[in-house]
């Protein structure tokens, strides 16, 4: 008799804990879709050129070049100059694959020297200055053929000015049909950006990683999980009030290795995968952090939910085998039927 009360007891037990399981599973034909097209928007910065032959650019919608910073005279430089004279190729490589991907070239970056910082400062600062900045921006865009900029000035380099500036380039750069993007922080509005800033962007990128790094080594952990990214989205959506089809959901091909108390070193996805296949399923490896194939695959189903859109910080980083991070985000976007290149079986 005890038997018989026990084994019904587990039988009750295990439908009960099948059913508490369920409702957490998602069922992928029928998530509810923000939208039935998506851009999947990736960084490919001039010290990662040599690659542009490993990239499926048929995978992607836009590019955005990283980093052009104006010499003091106002003049667009690369981050690498050699590679200026390489961008060229790398355009044509990509549009050999998808002729309608989109080139923009992505002004400042996270890391400035002091001069070139105070170079910005200046030109944003003053009013009869900024023009000439911007034609130089133009001429850049001009001159490489290229569809647009994309704004990634951060935090102590959002300076007086900043405003006026967006306005005025985006001004100048829709009189020849272009188009501006920009990138913020996860969780971040910067006070020297208005509303009527915001909204001169044609979408923003929402740089969803770096809550932890180098520059916390005694805070080891994730520093991009899928609870971060419904914090971004969350933030910028609901908080700050920009529309779902104006933002991109950021994502990192990269990780963080908290060596010690005093030494973090950043790593890539690819270099995971080619110590061991196995570390694309994961999301830590001992003290070393990052995004693997399962949890980027949520984050594209996230955005498809709330969002217009998934961004790479950066296609060099990933693992250019059937392991890829890029090839994960296509996939994902297909088998939930929405469109991104409608190349390479999309």
């Amino acid at each position: 008799m005890k038997k018989i009360i026990y084994l019904l007891f587990f039988s009750l037990l295990i439908v009960s804990c099948s059913s508490e399981d369920d409702d957490d599973i998602i069922d992928d034909n029928n998530i509810d879709l923000f939208s039935t097209q998506a851009r999947v928007v990736g960084y490919f910065p001039t010290w990662r050129f040599a690659l542009a032959d490993k990239v499926d650019f048929c995978k992607v919608t836009h590019i955005n070049i990283a980093f052009g910073n104006p010499l003091v005279d106002g003049t667009i430089q690369l981050s690498n100059p050699s590679a200026n004279s390489d961008l060229e190729q790398v355009i044509s490589t990509a549009k050999s694959q998808n002729s309608s991907i989109k080139f923009y070239i992505s002004l400042a970056g996270g890391a400035l020297s002091d001069q070139v910082a105070e170079t910005w400062k200046s030109f944003l600062a003053n009013a009869q200055d900024r023009p000439i900045l911007i034609d130089k921006i133009v001429e850049f865009v001009l001159e490489n053929k290229l569809d647009g900029v994309d704004v990634d000035l951060e935090w102590s380099h959002v300076t007086e000015g900043y405003s006026d500036f967006v306005i005025e380039l985006k001004q100048e750069l829709s009189l020849h049909g272009k188009g501006m993007t920009a990138a913020f922080p996860s969780e971040t509005k910067f006070s020297e950006i208005s509303d009527q800033a915001l909204a001169v962007f044609d979408f923003i990128n929402i740089m969803v990683y770096d809550y932890t790094g180098s520059w916390n080594p005694s805070a080891p952990g994730q520093h991009s999980s899928y609870n971060h990214a419904q914090r971004g989205i969350n933030y910028w959506k609901n908080i700050i009030g920009i529309p779902g089809e104006k933002l991109t959901l950021g994502v990192p091909f990269y990780g963080y290795d908290f060596q010690n108390s005093t030494t973090v070193k950043a790593f890539t996805y690819g270099s995971m995968v080619a110590s061991n296949t196995s570390n694309s399923e994961r999301d830590q490896v001992g003290n070393k952090y990052y995004n693997g194939r399962p949890t980027i695959a949520s984050k594209v189903k996230l955005a498809a939910q709330n969002l217009s859109g998934i961004m790479i910080w950066e296609l060099g980083q990933d693992s250019f085998t059937e392991y890829s991070l890029l090839q994960t985000i296509h996939k994902t976007y297909t088998d939930l039927g929405v469109k991104t290149t409608e190349l390479c079986g999309n």
